[in-house]
């Protein structure tokens, strides 16, 4: 490339030198040749830049041909290590297998009694197996049997919770509206509760309890005016409650009735005061008939188990027990 630029140089010199002496045609022909020469100057510039960017991009590629290179023998280094181990383990599975090749060949060329012995143990294993996959199966099947039962009891225990809950409810329902009865019952007889006549609470109940000395005299059944004024107060407050239920309990000391007397016994005695309290109650009321029950109990009932004057007057009573109705508990229950 430096010889042809000389050259072109030369060129340039020698028609400055002859440029003014040479003749026309000359001329003409050196013209023409410098054009030739500028021509051949412009191609060779041309090739030269091609050929730089040519040399440019082979340098590119020699780069990254070395990278390759250094890679490659990376990944050789690499895979030599890794063909070095997996030699190391064939080696170590090869000799394995030598082991066992030889322990089974010493298996097979053993005694014939002990192949037989470990056919039998064999047998006996797999036949304790069935066995007890069999068991297994039993066991599932139980097992299923119960979670088929349990579930059945965890519904029904639901269902009973479900009702014990209602029932809870009913019932506090029917002790909160024993409170009111009794406090209804309180006010209705406020003249009488010092007079012989007490109302108490027990076990969801309102028990109405009424000293002989109020209602009867000594061995009658003819009840004072003013006990049946007592007795007419009290059919007032159970009209107002028509789901109550109502029992007459008549009871006597252990004093037996006067020979001679209209009354067989005590407990003929005691029912008939009880049976002339419901009376009394039904007389001008509208209470209904079949919420009534009498019952005497005679002696046998006491409040006080002397056998005192007190303790006897005590026992000589008459008792009022208004119980709600539990039909709706019963319902429920069954």
């Amino acid at each position: 490339m430096r010889t042809i630029t000389f050259k072109i140089s030369i060129l340039f010199l020698w028609l400055i030198i002859f440029y003014d002496c040479a003749p026309p045609k000359y001329l003409s022909e050196v013209e023409s040749e410098r054009d030739h020469c500028k021509r051949e100057r412009e191609e060779l510039w041309t090739e030269n830049e091609k050929l730089t960017v040519e040399n440019t991009e082979l340098q590119a590629n020699l780069e990254l041909a070395e990278e390759a290179r250094r890679r490659m023998m990376e990944n050789g280094l690499t895979n030599a290590e890794e063909l070095k181990n997996l030699k190391s383990r064939y080696n170590q599975l090869n000799k394995r297998y030598e082991e066992l090749q030889e322990a089974h060949q010493t298996l097979i060329s053993g005694s014939d009694a002990e192949t037989r012995n470990l056919m039998g143990r064999l047998d006996n294993t797999q036949r304790d197996l069935y066995q007890r996959e069999d068991q297994l199966n039993q066991m599932q099947s139980q097992l299923d049997k119960d979670r088929e039962e349990l579930a059945k009891l965890k519904r029904e225990l639901q269902m009973q919770n479900a009702q014990l809950i209602e029932l809870q409810s009913i019932l506090e329902k029917k002790d909160k509206e024993a409170d009111a009865l009794k406090q209804k019952l309180s006010v209705a007889l406020m003249g009488f509760e010092n007079q012989g006549l007490t109302i108490t609470k027990k076990n969801g109940k309102v028990y109405v309890s009424l000293e002989e000395k109020l209602l009867f005299g000594s061995g009658s059944i003819e009840v004072y005016a003013r006990g049946k004024d007592a007795l007419q107060k009290l059919a007032g407050v159970l009209e107002q409650n028509p789901d109550i239920h109502i029992m007459i309990e008549g009871h006597t000391d252990d004093v037996p009735v006067i020979a001679g007397s209209k009354f067989k016994d005590n407990w003929d005695l005691s029912v008939q005061r009880a049976t002339a309290i419901i009376r009394i109650l039904l007389d001008g009321s509208t209470i209904d008939p079949r919420r009534l029950t009498a019952a005497g109990r005679s002696e046998f009932m006491p409040v006080d188990p002397g056998t005192s004057s007190d303790a006897r007057q005590k026992n000589r009573r008459t008792e009022i027990i208004l119980a709600p109705n539990l039909d709706e508990v019963f319902e429920l229950l069954q």
